[in-house]
């Protein structure tokens, strides 16, 4: 990857969870980066260490306000992705989504530069259609508490196309499935971060419905470098673009997957299945393999101990500690 970006590059979100592994995997190759973020979700502490890299800039802003910058290539990564936090204020996630896509847009639009879309699974919503093939419009509710994300994102894909197909702009939308690893945020109700924070703190393992649901989960690095090929794709490579790991797995089976790697005291506790949750979850990669030459090449266990390390790490300082576990105690009683 050495070399491949040698230009100013533009990341949105760059202060989240993937956003944050993205702006590291384009500094190692080269490139000069402005990172945008208004700090919702996003942590100045994951992007720390680039801080005093003469090669990385960090932009307090928000997408739903213009930007007036010059770069040569735009990764739109700004939103909430969980639904702890993009349920927390619906219409802001909406906004997010639709004007922070037009404000993006608009800003490609005038350097004449390719812009990256970073869309979602969850617009193919409770799927009728397994595994989910880029084709498939999905099972989407609109008016649900879900709707922020899902229809915001959904919206933002229908925009991509119309600038395309208006304006020439040069687009490329990628439908990134359910990512884990270090950074993701420990309260914000993702599956793979609570199971792995009650599992440590020896906690009951909270499972919806009755555990047989399932999801694929790809680990960051795969996502990342799925980003980075689609983005140095020739032109007609446009997408949309599944970005995901096609191993299947219950929520049950994980719970006890991950009891077993951190040798934890926790049982697995069952509550009702959120309304609109997806019963199943897992992507036809075809397209990934034969436009990109990509597919995920981190195995579940292996990622997952790499994530348990990082939430040890947090867990190993006493006030990071009482604070998540009281927050966790609250969440869940």
């Amino acid at each position: 990857m050495a070399g491949l970006f040698t230009n100013r590059v533009l990341v949105t979100g760059g202060c989240g969870f993937i956003g944050s592994h993205l702006c590291e995997r384009l500094i190692e190759a080269g490139a000069e980066v402005l990172c945008l973020d208004n700090f919702f979700t996003g942590s100045r502490e994951n992007v720390e260490r680039l801080l005093s890299h003469p090669r990385f800039e960090l932009l307090r802003h928000d997408v739903t306000i213009p930007l007036y910058a010059e770069v040569d290539k735009i990764f739109n990564l700004a939103c909430p992705a969980s639904p702890v936090h993009y349920q927390f204020d619906p219409v802001k996630t909406i906004r997010t989504s639709v004007q922070g896509a037009i404000n993006m847009l608009g800003l490609a639009k005038r350097l004449k530069v390719n812009i990256l879309q970073a869309s979602t699974s969850e617009v193919y919503g409770d799927p009728m259609v397994h595994p989910q093939v880029e084709d498939y419009w999905g099972n989407v509710n609109p008016i649900g508490p879900r709707s922020c994300y899902d229809e915001g994102k959904r919206c933002a894909e229908a925009l991509f196309f119309d600038y395309k197909r208006q304006h020439q702009v040069g687009i490329k939308v990628a439908r990134i499935f359910n990512t884990y690893g270090p950074r993701t945020h420990p309260s914000d109700g993702r599956v793979v971060s609570s199971f792995i924070v009650q599992a440590l703190l020896n906690m009951d393992i909270t499972v919806y419905g009755d555990g047989s649901q399932t999801r694929s989960f790809c680990y960051v690095d795969d996502t990342v470098g799925a980003l980075l090929r689609m983005m140095d794709s020739p032109p007609e490579v446009e997408g949309p673009i599944n970005i995901g790991n096609p191993a299947e797995i219950t929520m049950r089976d994980l719970a006890s997957l991950i009891i077993e790697l951190t040798g934890s005291r926790s049982h697995i506790a069952y509550r009702a299945l959120p309304q609109d949750d997806p019963c199943r979850r897992r992507p036809d990669i075809s397209r990934a393999r034969e436009q990109l030459g990509w597919s995920p090449k981190v195995g579940l266990k292996e990622g997952l101990l790499a994530t348990i390390d990082h939430f040890e790490a947090l867990l190993r300082r006493t006030d990071y500690r009482t604070a998540l576990g009281a927050r966790y105690e609250a969440s869940f009683a």
